[in-house]
């Protein structure tokens, strides 16, 4: 850093302001260059991290993307022909024993393989017997009622009714094994069971059955839940995370994170006030938040969230600028297994991408990458290099790239080689003198395709088994 007392001319105040400032940039400048060159990632320059820089990019056939209709015959296609999504309101009232016993021991059986504590300790047999007594499957009855409900908070939902971290024999902390998924609000969920201890349920959700915490969970009729979720005019949270605005009278609507791909009902304007909890409404968006009341039912209150946050009123054009700007939206969120961390994983991040758009996928990136849906580029053990460069080549703008266990978002083309965006912890490729790096991402990253390393042997491209176009041409290709 320069120091002003080592320049002896005199200036004006003017001067010094504009020296000043000089030097500030300059600074800025150079603590930008250092941070790039400590960077572990091949390939990227500073320029190519900002959304801007992608969008910038010429972009073909534009027009094939889908429109509200389009999007609306994508949905009903997906739901209807994968056992992976549901309309948890479509549950049926009442489930026999066996089927919800099957449902329980779909998602709570003992793993296979070793499980740990964080300190060390062997998972054994007998608090394993311990978690799968709290899944309450000796109360289960003939026939037993469902319930509805909708989501309060962000939540977890946990492959046991249980907040234990639990890990494989790598003793990875960052990959909790009874971590799943998550939920959030505004979200209906068919509620089915309820753990021995009664701090849990089992929901099913659109695309995921697992426990969550009962009190991230509000009990409603489902003419209630059904027209809350089916509200026409809607605010839809289009940012990483916003939150609702302050209100001290009433914490349940105060200060609520909602993340990407929540909507949530806009009043009409008969509805609205001039001034809610001691403030103006005026620069703010009146919205439905459905809260939790002391004896788990549902009630709907008015929220705040002021007009400046990065939300939009309905569903987001499904267009390359759109993609590109909703992705760098993570940028360097860290990865969170199962959206553990407050964040998410490559699945969650491609998910919450498109539910911006009113597009909904299934959880898993294996359900993701084998569903016939949209246009599908197949590959197996016998597919030549050839042939995934090919389609590489005409890849559009979020596209997405399947490997076993990861999804990737593409970006563009630089300098002849292709760029993704994604959710990812580990990282290896060759240097140019030879060497094998191996490190971590742990973050939403951008990176170069090819370069990637799986191990030493083994790249990203050796691995792809899918190249999906999010499209209403449902087709199979190679």
């Amino acid at each position: 850093m320069f120091n002003l007392a080592l320049f002896k001319f005199k200036a004006s105040r003017w001067q010094q302001r504009v020296l000043q400032l000089w030097l500030v940039l300059y600074s800025l400048a150079l603590c930008s260059a250092l941070a790039h060159s400590a960077s572990n990632i091949p390939d990227v320059s500073p320029q190519q991290l900002n959304a801007q820089y992608w969008q910038a990019k010429p972009v073909s056939d534009e027009d094939k993307r889908m429109k509200t209709s389009q999007i609306k015959a994508f949905n009903q296609h997906l739901f209807a022909n994968s056992e992976h999504m549901v309309h948890p309101l479509e549950t049926q009232s009442v489930l026999d024993k066996i089927t919800l016993d099957n449902k329980i021991a779909s998602i709570s059986s003992v793993p296979s393989s070793a499980r740990f504590y964080a300190d060390g300790t062997p998972v054994n047999p007998q608090h394993f017997q311990t978690y799968l007594d709290n899944t309450n499957r000796d109360a289960l009855k003939n026939i037993n009622e469902v319930q509805f409900g909708l989501v309060v908070r962000r939540s977890a939902l946990r492959t046991f009714p249980t907040l234990d971290r639990v890990f494989n024999e790598q003793m990875d902390l960052d990959l909790d094994r009874f971590q799943e998924s998550a939920v959030f609000p505004g979200e209906a969920v068919a509620v089915l069971h309820q753990s021995a201890d009664q701090r849990w349920y089992l929901v099913q959700n659109y695309n995921y059955l697992a426990w969550v915490q009962q009190d991230a969970i509000a009990i409603g009729s489902k003419q209630q839940i059904q027209e809350f979720v089916e509200h026409q005019d809607f605010l839809l949270i289009t940012g990483s995370k916003v939150f609702t605005s302050y209100v001290p009278s009433e914490p349940r609507v105060s200060q609520l994170q909602l993340d990407m791909g929540v909507k949530l009902p806009l009043l009409s304007e008969a509805q609205q006030q001039p001034e809610l909890y001691g403030q103006s409404t005026a620069t703010s968006y009146e919205v439905a938040l459905p809260v939790r009341n002391d004896d788990g039912s549902l009630s709907v209150k008015t929220a705040l969230i002021g007009r400046t946050q990065d939300v939009n009123v309905g569903y987001l054009a499904y267009t390359s600028h759109n993609l590109i700007a909703q992705a760098f939206k993570f940028l360097g969120e860290r990865y969170g297994w199962g959206h553990d961390y407050n964040g998410r994983d490559c699945t969650g991040f491609v998910g919450e991408i498109y539910k911006t758009f009113g597009i909904f996928m299934p959880r898993n990136s294996g359900q993701q990458g084998a569903g016939e849906y949209g246009i599908n580029h197949r590959f197996d053990d016998k597919s030549e290099i050839s042939s995934k460069l090919a389609v590489i080549e005409q890849l559009q703008v979020g596209d997405l790239i399947y490997i076993p266990g990861h999804v990737m978002l593409y970006l563009g083309e630089e300098n002849n080689q292709p760029f993704v965006i994604h959710d990812v912890k580990g990282l290896a490729y060759w240097t140019p003198d030879g060497n094998y790096y191996t490190g971590v991402l742990n973050a939403v990253s951008v990176t170069p395709l090819i370069k990637l390393q799986l191990n030493k042997e083994t790249t990203y491209l050796d691995k792809i088994y899918n190249i999906k176009r999010i499209t209403h041409n449902s087709t199979v290709g190679q």
